[in-house]
């Protein structure tokens, strides 16, 4: 396996190189300060992912049963002012290629086609594209392409997204 691949954030002029393990801990723990914090203060919201787009800028995913509009992104934004001055705060709808990061969000998703990256390698890969075919207590198994199905632990998955179909 080796040590994390680096990860560059361009158009910095500060420009890090961090590894992607800590980009993934930070979003990690980010998402636990966010969420609850969010849905608390917004009836109805789900946030289902955080995800660092730079060293001072973060995109926090929302979806609403009303469906996510302007005005509820706005609210969000003011719910997270405390972290303006540290962070450029971006909240989105989860568009067509929904963010998957619990077992309940892929319970939803078995069936579809899905993308995951891992934090480690599994049947010698960290990154699939395939059919999610199940979705268990601790595990998804995915049908990559070019293979045998993967089991695959929900703590090793860092990113996971549905694949637009459309």
């Amino acid at each position: 396996m080796g040590a994390p691949a680096p990860i560059r954030f361009e158009g910095d002029m500060f420009a890090t190189t961090m590894t992607t393990n800590s980009v993934y801990d930070r979003e990690r723990s980010l998402f636990r300060e966010v969420a609850p914090r969010v849905e608390r203060s917004v009836p109805g919201i789900e946030v289902l992912a955080l995800e660092l787009l730079g060293r001072e800028r973060f995109c926090v995913y929302v979806d609403h049963p009303d469906g996510v509009s302007h005005a509820l992104c706005e609210r969000v934004t003011n719910v997270l002012r405390d972290y303006l001055d540290r962070y450029t705060v971006e909240v989105s709808s989860p568009g067509v290629e929904r963010p998957l990061r619990t077992a309940d969000h892929f319970s939803r998703a078995v069936g579809r086609r899905v993308a995951l990256r891992t934090d480690s390698e599994f049947a010698g890969r960290s990154r699939f594209r395939g059919e999610l075919l199940e979705a268990g207590a601790r595990t998804v198994k995915i049908a990559a392409a070019g293979g045998e199905p993967v089991d695959i632990p929900y703590e090793a998955i860092v990113r996971g997204n549905l694949i637009d179909e459309g």
